[in-house]
C-alpha cells in the first residue's frame, strides 16, 4: 500500500522522479507501466497498470448507457495516458494534466492505498488546512475508523 507524502521534484521535460519510498514498493509488487489521469484536472493520479484494469474491470460490467460511466472515462480519458517509468525511476506527465494542475518543479507526492496523487505545492498547502466534515466524521465511524 502506498501512505505518506513524499516531496518530489518535476523537471523541465515533464518528468516525475518518483520518491524512493514509493519506487521500492513500485519495484518489489508493480511493473513499469502506469496510467496517469486526473478527475478533476488539479490532482494527477498515477495508477499502476495493474490497479488501473481493476478499475476497468468493474467499469466494464456497467452499461455504455450509464452517465455516470461515460463521464468519468470522459474525463480520465481526456487528462490520461499510459506511461513507462524509465530506469532512473522518472515517469513523464501528461502535459495537458501539467498545465491545468501546474504541475511542475517542487511537488508532493500523496501515497492514496493503491496509487499515488500528485500535486503542485499550492494545493497541498490548501489541503492541509482543509477540515473533516460531520459528514466525513460520520463516515468514518461507521467505517470503525
Amino acid at each position: 500500500m502506498f501512505r505518506g507524502n513524499h516531496p518530489a521534484r518535476v523537471d523541465e521535460k515533464g518528468r516525475l522522479k518518483v520518491p524512493a519510498e514509493f519506487k521500492r514498493l513500485i519495484d518489489e509488487r508493480y511493473g513499469t507501466e502506469f496510467y496517469i489521469t486526473s478527475r478533476d484536472g488539479k490532482v494527477a493520479e498515477i495508477y499502476p497498470v495493474e490497479e488501473w484494469r481493476r478499475i476497468e474491470e468493474k467499469l466494464a460490467k456497467l452499461s455504455n448507457f450509464n452517465p455516470s460511466k461515460k463521464r468519468f472515462l470522459n474525463k480520465v480519458n481526456y487528462y490520461g495516458q499510459m506511461v513507462e517509468m524509465d530506469a532512473q525511476g522518472r515517469v513523464l506527465m501528461p502535459q495537458i494534466l501539467r498545465e491545468s494542475a501546474a504541475i511542475k518543479g517542487d511537488v508532493a507526492v500523496y501515497g492514496n492505498l493503491t496509487y499515488l496523487e500528485v500535486r503542485s505545492m499550492e494545493v497541498s498547502k490548501q489541503l492541509a488546512e482543509e477540515q473533516f466534515t460531520a459528514e466525513d466524521e460520520k463516515t468514518l465511524d461507521e467505517l470503525g475508523i
